[in-house]
């Protein structure tokens, strides 16, 4: 049976994409927790008893880098979500099928890019 014959991946072929999504998962969840700490941390620099300007200056940046990380934060727990769904995928054996064509989406693009749930080709097609 070749690839385009072939409605789902292996369960051996599963087995890899689901170690792959763990790893990406603990990386993932890593990061956001790196980066959470860094915009709850209240620590205050020791600018208290410099001049007001710096201080202003100080403040505006720290609050626009807390924005900066918020940011971040929200899209690192949407890639974890997506991540984790696609486990979910793997355990209904509907993982790696394109949700537009029903068709497989190739091996290597769901290597990179493993949360993925369009083809090459659907995604061609929402342009």
């Amino acid at each position: 049976m070749t690839d385009t014959e072939k409605t789902r991946y292996s369960d051996a072929e599963l087995e890899e994409f689901k170690a792959l999504l763990s790893d990406k998962i603990k990386k993932a969840t890593e990061q956001l927790e790196l980066i959470q700490s860094s915009y709850k941390n209240d620590s205050n620099n020791g600018t208290d008893d410099t001049s007001p300007t710096f201080k202003a200056f100080d403040e505006g940046s720290e609050v626009m880098s807390k924005e900066a990380n918020s940011q971040l934060a929200i899209r690192q727990e949407k890639f974890i979500r997506d991540l984790k769904n696609a486990l979910v995928r793997i355990e209904n054996k509907t993982y790696g099928i394109c949700r537009v064509t029903g068709k497989l989406i190739n091996k290597e693009r769901l290597k990179l890019v493993p949360h993925a749930t369009l083809s090459i080709e659907a995604k061609n097609m929402q342009k």
